[in-house]
């Protein structure tokens, strides 16, 4: 799409010209193309809520909204944030879903002292050695929900586990992230071809193998198969399925349907977490978009959206102190769905992280209900790497 149709767009859906000699202008990364397209959707439907609840304003002051579709590819998203920087004059940025993307921007927003504030993706790169203040991972870093995952398995003494995820960088990461938070060797450890969505030799592996509990990290189709056969091969009956948000959160429920059932998972935030702010935004999410739950994406795209929002009003809407700006993003003062958290020196969030388990609501239908809390208030092992204060 192009970005005079989604500007004109979003003018219509938030009342009122968006144009504005003083106007803050936020670059959005929207994947809603390519690979991470259904992700996307999500990201899209929380920003829009917040935005439509903000009247299309942040901090009182007018504001601009200027969405491109970058379709998960890195040097799309390249030119893209190349223009919003060069002749948008972009005053924030956010999105877009993948950590590749993520770190193919980064670069340039750095350079024109952009703050990024990150809607889903928290890769160890920006939280380490290569952190810089102008980034913000609002959303969580990358291996903190394996970790959460590992730590459940060790403490419900899980001593033979099964874990499986594609052969690509990220699903190295996941199960290394799952590895340290378990704490102790794994029974099997498996990657997979990237994009597979036929798992009967993994399967039979799995089988063989008897483990407790599997842990799996396949993103979108590749985790919908995956489960749908590991449920049809009737291995639940005797293992447990565990997986990141990622693995089982709403936007892969619908898609799986009833086998989902009972599958665990890990997150830093609930539908069902009981906080005003949250209730506010699941009620809110579910009028707005036909009785739907949202997922772990739409939450943290709302939070960024208030996060900018908080910052603006800090700082009277003066955006080019930058100085000013990146001190009140840090400050986090506003009503996150997740709950009160602080950031670290990385700019990480240190917050909870909880065990979900898929189950039926009151009207049949299938939704993430919390379990218990695995971290009270976590930080990323990165931090100590990165030099910021």
């Amino acid at each position: 799409m192009k970005r005079i149709a989604l500007t004109v767009a979003l003018a219509a859906a938030f009342g009122g010209s968006l144009a504005h000699a003083d106007t803050i202008k936020v670059g959005m990364a929207m994947d809603t193309s390519g690979p991470f397209a259904a992700v996307g959707g999500e990201v899209r439907d929380g920003f829009n809520l917040a935005i439509k609840q903000l009247d299309g304003k942040l901090g009182g002051f007018p504001a601009e909204f200027i969405a491109q579709d970058m379709a998960g590819n890195p040097d799309q998203a390249r030119q893209l944030v190349n223009r919003f920087v060069q002749r948008d004059k972009i005053d924030f940025f956010t999105g877009p879903v993948g950590s590749n993307v993520a770190l193919a921007v980064a670069p340039a927003l750095f350079s024109a002292k952009v703050p990024y504030l990150t809607s889903n993706p928290g890769p160890s790169q920006l939280a380490g050695a290569g952190c810089n203040p102008y980034f913000f991972g609002v959303s969580y870093q990358n291996d903190a929900f394996d970790e959460a995952a590992g730590k459940v398995a060790a403490d419900r003494n899980y001593e033979k586990m099964f874990i499986i995820a594609p052969d690509y960088p990220a699903g190295k990461d996941h199960l290394t992230g799952f590895k340290r938070g378990y704490g102790k060797p794994v029974g099997d450890e498996l990657y997979t071809k990237l994009g597979q969505i036929d798992y009967s030799a993994e399967l039979a592996q799995i089988r063989a193998a008897k483990p407790q509990a599997v842990f799996f990290f396949l993103p979108g189709a590749m985790g919908i198969n995956f489960i749908k056969q590991f449920v049809a091969a009737g291995l639940n009956k005797d293992v447990v399925l565990l997986g990141p948000a990622f693995s089982g959160d709403e936007d892969i429920i619908p898609a799986v349907g009833e086998p989902i059932l009972g599958m665990l998972n890990t997150a830093q935030w609930s539908p069902d977490l009981d906080i005003p702010a949250n209730k506010t935004f699941v009620d809110e999410f579910r009028k707005a978009y036909d009785g739907r739950y949202p997922s772990v994406y739409a939450a943290q795209a709302y939070d960024v959206i208030l996060a900018i929002d908080a910052a603006v009003k800090q700082v009277d809407g003066k955006v080019s102190d930058r100085d000013a700006v990146l001190k009140a993003l840090k400050a986090a003062d506003y009503n996150s769905v997740r709950g009160p958290f602080t950031y670290g020196n990385n700019n990480f969030p240190i917050q909870a992280y909880y065990l979900r388990e898929v189950v039926k609501d009151q009207d049949g239908r299938l939704v993430n209900r919390m379990v218990s809390k695995v971290f009270d208030s976590y930080q990323d092992v990165y931090a100590k790497e990165c030099k910021l204060n």
